[in-house]
Order: structure tokens, then C-alpha cells, then sequence
């Protein structure tokens, strides 16, 4: 809009520069006009009166100051002429310059001399008058079609640049309200989705421009304190489940055991006969060492002894030696990186990575119907990288408020420490492939 006003103005100011140049014009012809009548007029009573002097010989003191009088409007109306069209370029108003000084009665020139510069004069003046005329005419015809022209000119100018406003502005409102709109779907859309419980984290603005963003970003930061509630909420539940688990255990498995060893000692007679006695001693220490061997397992899955004591790599490796080498089982391969000993982690972090690692191995062994996987522990860069592989059957395209419990206690666990997971497709021909990568700072590494 503004470099249509612009324009606007320049056509304006163009056309005024235009018009002001033509009424110059006509103004220069109107002067020379009257300038050249005035001096023909002069020219004449001038010359009368010299010729007059000339064949006398005398004159009164009346006309001597009437002459200098003639002469002197004779040269005021030779100045007064202005230059127009073809003036500009010929020399015929700087002749007629020279020539009044010549008929300058002060000279007392001959009247030869006197009569030839009056009618050389008078000839240029005539010229002058003629061509003064001409344009004078040619002015008058043409001034009312330029004006018409002008204004014609001038209308339609103006007209355009308005329609051309009007769709501008058109085009201008509609594609910013429609932006706008679209915006505002945006946003609704998030909103809908959110209440529906979908949890993805709506996209943010780099920066803030205006009302919008500022609430794209509030429903961002929204999402991700929704998803923390739920996320503690889900990681709650699946410490209770935990515990559910470690009740029935020990109450399925040890405390059965314990219970049957105490009905052994009970029934233990000293009337027995000793080899029967001994016989029986023995299998109460073998359901013993088997009880006590229970309690162990599940002591180290509340919490495993070698996290502590040898680390990372070596608590998941301990974990597939004692529950997953076995014959009726997938085939695995277990990789870690040296430098991974090198981590100075916390202890919630490694805690955490076990528990994810120990996770998506029981994914794969109950869900994933592979005969082999692999798991990896790596060190990229600054980027700590835990994958598990498999050629399984893939992993199902569900919805996240679809997912089960397992998947979701890795997304919680992991979003506590500040790592990310993905699902992906396995680099075998079928399968999945699980991976979390964790930065770590320089901190974060020994010397």
C-alpha cells in the first residue's frame, strides 16, 4: 500500500511538473507578446521622431527627453522578451538586443545608417511577432485537449491504482487471516488431542512474534508437565505392580519353601533309622539352599549387587548369563564398550538403565517371537547408546496411549534421566530395533 501511494504521489507530482512546464511556456509567450508590441510601438514614434530631427536640424528640448523616453521603453520591452520553443536555440533575441543599441539616439548616427538599422529592426521584430502569434494560436487550440487529457489521464491513473488497492488489500487480508486460521486450527487441534489423551508434544515456536505463540508455547509447556504427572503416575503404578510381584513371589515360591522345610523338621523323629534320618536331613538342606537361593534372585532384582560392584556392562551381561543362556531360548550376543567403565553415571541413572535394558530383553523374549538378538552398549561421541535387536515379528503400529505398561515404564525411566527411545526397524529382514542414547557431559567421563 505504500508503494502504491508512492507511486500515487509520483504521478502527481509528475503531471504538476508537467503542467508547470507548459504554463512557463504560455506565460513566456504571453510576455514576448506584449513585449514585442510594446517595442514595435516605440520602434516606430523613435524613428519618426529622429527622421524628423535629421531633416530639421534642431528639435525642441520636449523631444530630445521624449526620445531618450521612447528609447528607454524601447530597450525595457527588448529585456522583457523570454525565450520559448524555438527562441531557446536561435540567436534572434540577442540580434534584436544588438541592434536596439544601435538605434540609440545618443550616437547621432547618419540617417542612412539610422533608416537601414530601423528596418533590419522592425524585420526581426515583425518575425518575431509572426512566430509569437503562431504559437499564441497554437497554445490557445491545444491548452483546453491538455487539460482534458490531463484530467482523463489523471482519472484513469487514479482509478487503477485504486482497484489495484482494493484487490491488494483483498489479497492481503485473506491470505494473513487465513494464516492466521490455520494457526488456530493448529492450536485447537493440540488441544483436542490433548483432552483425548494423546500426550505428543506439540511443536513450539522458535520465537515469540505475537498472541499465538505465546499460547502454542503455553500448551507446549502444558503437554510436557501433563506428561510428567502421568509419567510419575505410570511409573507409581509400575512400582506397585513391582511390588504385587515381589509379594506373590515370596509368598508363592519362598514362603512355601520355608514352610515345607518347617513341616520337614517337624516331622523328624529321633526313632528314625539314621540312614532314612540323614536321607531326609539332606533334602531339607537342598530345599534350603534352594529357598535361600530364591530370596538371593529376588533380592538382586530389588536391587542388583553387581551394578554396584562391577558396573554397568557387567550387571546387564550377569543378568543374560543367568536367565537367558538357555537352549529353549533365543540366541543372543552381548557387546560393550570398554570406555563405558569410564562413565562417572549416578547411581539413579544406572539404576535406571538396567532396569530399561532388563525391560526390552523381556520384550523380545516374551512379545518379539525372535530365535536371535543382540545387545549393545556404546559410547558415540559424548553419547552414551544402549540398543537391543532382534529378527523377530516387529513391533506393532499402536497409538501411545495404546502401548503397554513395559513400553511406557521405558519411555518414564528414560525421561527421568534425560534420555530418549525409539522404535525402529531391525537392520535384520524382520525385527525391531530398540535404542536410548543419553548425553553425557565431559564431566561425565574419567580422566
Amino acid at each position: 500500500m505504500l508503494i502504491l501511494l508512492v507511486l500515487v504521489l509520483g504521478f502527481m507530482q509528475y503531471t504538476y511538473w508537467n503542467l508547470t512546464a507548459k504554463r512557463a511556456e504560455a506565460r513566456a509567450i504571453g510576455t514576448t507578446f506584449v513585449a514585442v508590441a510594446e517595442a514595435d510601438m516605440a520602434a516606430r514614434r523613435l524613428h519618426l521622431l529622429m527622421r524628423t530631427l535629421q531633416y530639421t536640424g534642431m528639435a525642441a528640448p520636449e523631444d530630445m527627453a521624449l526620445m531618450a523616453d521612447l528609447y528607454e521603453r524601447l530597450l525595457a520591452a527588448v529585456d522583457r522578451l523570454e525565450p520559448f520553443g524555438p527562441l531557446k536555440q536561435s540567436g534572434q533575441i540577442s540580434l534584436l538586443k544588438s541592434l536596439v543599441l544601435e538605434l540609440n539616439p545618443g550616437n547621432s548616427p547618419e540617417p542612412e545608417q539610422t533608416a537601414e538599422s530601423f528596418a533590419k529592426f522592425r524585420a526581426e521584430l515583425s518575425a518575431l511577432s509572426n512566430l509569437t502569434q503562431v504559437y499564441l494560436n497554437k497554445l490557445r487550440s491545444t491548452q483546453e485537449q491538455d487539460i482534458d487529457h490531463l484530467v482523463e489521464r489523471a482519472a484513469v491513473v487514479s482509478m487503477s491504482i485504486l482497484v489495484l488497492a482494493i484487490i491488494l488489500g483483498l489479497f492481503i487480508s485473506t491470505y494473513f487471516s487465513r494464516r492466521i486460521l490455520h494457526r488456530i486450527q493448529d492450536l485447537s487441534h493440540n488441544a483436542v488431542r490433548i483432552a483425548d489423551g494423546k500426550l505428543d508434544l506439540p511443536p513450539a515456536p522458535d520465537r515469540i512474534r505475537d498472541e499465538l505463540d505465546t499460547l502454542a508455547v503455553s500448551i507446549n509447556r502444558m503437554t510436557k508437565r501433563l506428561t510428567q504427572v502421568i509419567g510419575s503416575e505410570k511409573l507409581f503404578e509400575g512400582a506397585e505392580e513391582e511390588r504385587r510381584r515381589i509379594a506373590m513371589d515370596l509368598h508363592d515360591q519362598s514362603l512355601s519353601d520355608l514352610s515345607g522345610i518347617l513341616r520337614g523338621l517337624q516331622n523328624l523323629e529321633p526313632t528314625l533309622p539314621e540312614k532314612e534320618l540323614r536321607e531326609r536331613i539332606d533334602n531339607l538342606e537342598q530345599d534350603l539352599g534352594r529357598a535361600i537361593s530364591n530370596l538371593r534372585e529376588i533380592m538382586n532384582n530389588l536391587h542388583p549387587q553387581t551394578l554396584d560392584i562391577l558396573g554397568l556392562g557387567a550387571a546387564i551381561e550377569a543378568h543374560l548369563e543367568q536367565h537367558c543362556d538357555s537352549d529353549d531360548l533365543p540366541a543372543y550376543h552381548f557387546h560393550t564398550d570398554p570406555r563405558i567403565n569410564n562413565l562417572q553415571l549416578g547411581r539413579l541413572q544406572q539404576l535406571s538403565l538396567y532396569r530399561i535394558a532388563i525391560e526390552a530383553i523381556r520384550n523380545v523374549l516374551r512379545h518379539a517371537g525372535a530365535n536371535r538378538y543382540e545387545v549393545d552398549l556404546e559410547l558415540r561421541d559424548t553419547v552414551l547408546v544402549l540398543s537391543v535387536e532382534d529378527n523377530g515379528r516387529g513391533l506393532p503400529v499402536l497409538p501411545a496411549h495404546h502401548e503397554g505398561r513395559g513400553l511406557n515404564n521405558i519411555r518414564e525411566r528414560a525421561r527421568k534421566i534425560g534420555a530418549e527411545v525409539n522404535w525402529t526397524a531391525s537392520r535384520f529382514s524382520s525385527g525391531t530395533r530398540f535404542e536410548l542414547t543419553l548425553p553425557c557431559s565431559t564431566d561425565h567421563v574419567k580422566g
